[in-house]
């Protein structure tokens, strides 16, 4: 044992010069650099190290847009989100509107003091031209801009009527007199709370429906979603209309929102990059999912080893435009959705804290001519409700039926 502690007290004692000689080498280094500034070996000036940022093996290299300035709402605290979903399964009766997205509406619209703007495509529901109307009487401010087909001529049809209801007391609609949608289903109350998502104001989209509505309590979001209103109230519609895309982030609470409107901010590819970047799952939703390049990031990604499964509308989805067929013959999780009426997200959660929603479908025509709202909203508690509700329409869904589709 005394052999042994002698060696090793040996080795140490050699070593002390070299410890010594290093001591005094860096005590050197540091003098050189508190006089000079300059640190040629990098011991004391903290470096960063950037990741890799994942875009996959795509055809045209994919980089993240630049990054818009945020917005930082600072007067918004504690609860300042809202989430709801159609639950046609058990809230169906457009005679008893409790517990729907109906009444929650009315009740903002009943809560409004000062402004209600909208944008929304489709409307038919007479307990909300009431509400409407009661807000006028107290002189809300209320302006409506909606679809020329779907909405004011289509308030001529059997079971409408609101639109006229709404202008008879002297609350004026405009429509965007085009052959494209104005497809926005967006309100702003009181130039504070934005109300979006997919859920057209009607029978169908409360009651039949799988829709999703997102309330965000925030004046500077509302202030980006009345600049777009602006733009509409004036004529400004389509690809032609001018983009702020630079001027539409916001931190709210610490939550980072991204708006996006089609056509005129390309919104499809500012969408791409947060999928391209996945790294652990996706899962969408689509009513109509007939965009190539959309469809090319997400089989990347699921062969890069992400865990992809998608529910689609089952109208239109075996056509050869849809892009069913191909995820199905990619062997990703994918069905057809089991609603007796029509499944009408247009939703994408990524890595289970990034939320895509808003009216836009994921289609040419959706990103290039329409008028559309896309909210990315990053927070896993509202990721967590939009998941439950993709397991709750997963699980009505159906398989692809085999055979289906001629894989190769």
């Amino acid at each position: 044992m005394a052999a042994k502690k002698k060696s090793k007290k040996s080795k140490k004692s050699k070593q002390s010069p070299i410890v010594l000689f290093l001591l005094v080498g860096v005590i050197a280094l540091g003098g050189y650099y508190m006089l000079t500034g300059n640190d040629p070996l990098g011991l004391f000036v903290e470096t960063e190290t950037i990741a890799p940022t994942v875009v996959g093996q795509i055809e045209t290299p994919l980089a993240l847009p630049s990054t818009p300035v945020p917005q930082v709402d600072t007067t918004v605290q504690g609860d300042w989100w809202e989430v709801y979903f159609a639950d046609w399964q058990n809230k169906n009766d457009p005679e008893n509107y409790a517990g729907t997205i109906e009444e929650e509406i009315i009740k903002k619209i009943d809560a409004a003091q000062e402004s209600i703007h909208i944008a929304s495509f489709e409307f038919n529901l007479t307990p909300v031209a009431d509400a409407l109307i009661r807000a006028h009487e107290r002189g809300v401010d209320i302006r409506w801009v909606t679809d020329d087909e779907h909405g004011l001529e289509a308030d001529e049809e059997p079971g409408h009527g609101q639109f006229e209801m709404l202008m008879d007391e002297g609350i004026e609609v405009r429509d965007d007199g085009r052959s494209a949608l104005m497809h926005n289903k967006f309100w702003i109350f009181d130039r504070e709370i934005v109300w979006t998502g997919s859920t057209n104001i009607t029978e169908n989209g409360i009651f039949d429906q799988d829709n999703n509505v997102i309330v965000v309590r925030s004046p500077a979001l509302a202030e980006i979603y009345e600049r777009e209103f602006d733009e509409m109230w004036n004529g400004e519609f389509g690809p032609r209309s001018p983009s702020t895309v630079e001027q539409q982030s916001v931190v709210v609470d610490g939550t980072q929102i991204q708006v996006l409107f089609a056509a005129e901010d390309e919104a499809m590819d500012y969408i791409l990059p947060y999928l391209a970047n996945a790294q652990s799952s996706i899962r969408f939703m689509a009513f109509s999912f007939t965009y190539d390049n959309m469809e090319d990031v997400i089989t990347d990604r699921f062969e890069n080893g992400v865990d992809v499964a998608g529910v689609f509308e089952k109208l239109g989805s075996s056509t050869e435009y849809s892009e069913l067929g191909d995820m199905y013959c990619s062997k990703m999780k994918v069905r057809r959705d089991g609603n007796g009426g029509f499944l009408h997200h247009k939703v994408v959660i990524v890595d289970e804290r990034i939320v895509i929603t808003g009216s836009l479908n994921f289609s040419d025509n959706a990103n290039d001519s329409n008028d559309e709202n896309v909210i990315i909203v990053d927070n896993s508690d509202i990721a967590a409700l939009y998941l439950e509700e993709f397991e709750r329409v997963w699980a009505v869904a159906n398989d692809v039926e085999p055979g289906k589709f001629d894989c190769p």
